[in-house]
């Protein structure tokens, strides 16, 4: 038998296969299918099936920062709307063997490929829901499309044609044990709360008892005010939020990089406040750049709060945390003070404050590391969590 690396199949991958050839090649390599490679076959071309039943013959060394589990393993789940991987990594941490993985995004199919050794299958519209092996835990951090009910509630049938729908039709067709999802704190308020209770009385028709509650990343040990609203379901129990664990809070001078002459400092007007005060949250205002503000609305005594300014414009200090990081900015938005410059967020700060490890490989387009990374989830959170889900209900 001889031994292969990855990256040799990953180069033959990139050059001469795309699409679903790519993602049958690779997930045939991670063990995911058995013997019984038939029904995944109908997506590969025919020199794609040729090309992974040679590659039988070799052992492979997956030379990529986070590597399969091939051996034992406690749980088995499946990634959708997978990202950059901000859920496979914790999950194959504890114990966990991705046997599935879909994202549309192409940008970051590569990302997810480079990391870890299987490149994703695209729109989960279009893959058929047989060639999903069954598997223990669900994972979505589904897209909330702005859908809105009219008329009586229907539940499941209120979701036809959105992305979630396509999650339902999984669960129906593979009933895992565990279903985990993720999605922004505005879901609870969307529709007047009634898209969430659409999403509830869904899984509720598919026969789960479900349960969810709002987190805040700065509750596990990352420096950042990031809310998400986290749903879990289970056959049988109901998950109890209350068990799962928070670690140690952190600011951001805990985790800033060392300056390197790389720093992009703020060289235009600003305002720091003399007087600085932690909010709830854990962030410090403490300063505007000096660019418009918004002036409806504001009540005399509050212009220099945070709300009244642009989030282009906010100065958060390094003895607080940080915003949520945006999906939608390309460039980084927010300024930090370090108590006698002001100067953005590098990009690898970024992926510190989501709990990302420094062995990650980002992408090589700057915007897109920038939005992958504020379109993940928070990795020490989804740690803690995946951990009380096999306490509670595996």
């Amino acid at each position: 038998m001889r031994m292969k690396n990855y990256s040799e199949i990953s180069q033959v991958l990139n050059e001469s296969y795309e699409g679903n050839d790519k993602a049958f090649i690779s997930h045939v390599l991670q063990g995911n299918y058995g013997g019984d490679n038939s029904e995944f076959e109908s997506l590969a071309s025919e020199p794609a099936i040729a090309y992974g039943r040679s590659l039988f013959e070799d052992e492979l060394i997956f030379d990529v920062p986070f590597p399969p589990t091939m051996g034992e393993y406690d749980f088995t789940f499946i990634d959708l709307f997978a990202g950059i991987g901000g859920f496979r990594i914790p999950l194959q941490w504890e114990g966990g063997k991705c046997i599935f993985s879909s994202e549309f995004n192409k940008d970051a199919q590569k990302v997810y490929e480079r990391n870890y050794g299987e490149f994703p299958f695209g729109d989960i519209t279009k893959i058929p829901v047989e060639i999903i092996p069954s598997h223990d835990v669900l994972c979505a951090g589904f897209p909330c499309q702005p859908f809105s009910i009219s008329g009586k509630m229907k539940g499941f049938e209120d979701t036809r044609g959105t992305l979630i729908y396509s999650v339902f039709k999984i669960i129906e067709a593979k009933q895992p044990k565990v279903i985990f999802l993720e999605n922004v704190k505005h879901l609870v308020h969307h529709d007047g709360g009634r898209t969430l209770a659409t999403i509830l009385e869904g899984l509720n028709k598919l026969g789960y008892k479900t349960s969810y509650s709002v987190l805040n990343a700065s509750n596990f040990g990352v420096p950042q005010n990031r809310e998400r609203i986290i749903i879990i379901s289970h056959k049988e129990k109901s998950f109890d939020f209350s068990q799962v664990k928070g670690r140690p809070h952190m600011i951001l001078k805990d985790v800033l990089d060392d300056d390197c002459g790389e720093f992009e400092y703020l060289e235009e007007p600003y305002t720091i406040l003399s007087d600085m005060k932690t909010q709830s949250s854990g962030l410090i205002f403490a300063g505007y750049r000096n660019k418009n503000i918004r002036k409806a609305g504001v009540r005399p005594g509050t212009e220099h709060l945070s709300r009244v300014h642009k989030q282009p414009n906010r100065i958060y200090s390094i003895n607080g945390i940080h915003p949520a990081l945006p999906s939608q900015e390309s460039s980084g938005r927010f300024w930090i003070y370090d108590g006698e410059k002001v100067r953005k967020l590098t990009i690898g700060e970024c992926y510190k404050i989501m709990g990302f490890p420094s062995t990650f490989i980002r992408s090589s387009n700057m915007s897109e590391q920038y939005r992958q990374i504020g379109n993940s989830v928070c990795i020490p959170m989804i740690q803690e969590i995946i951990k009380e889900i096999k306490s509670q209900l595996l």
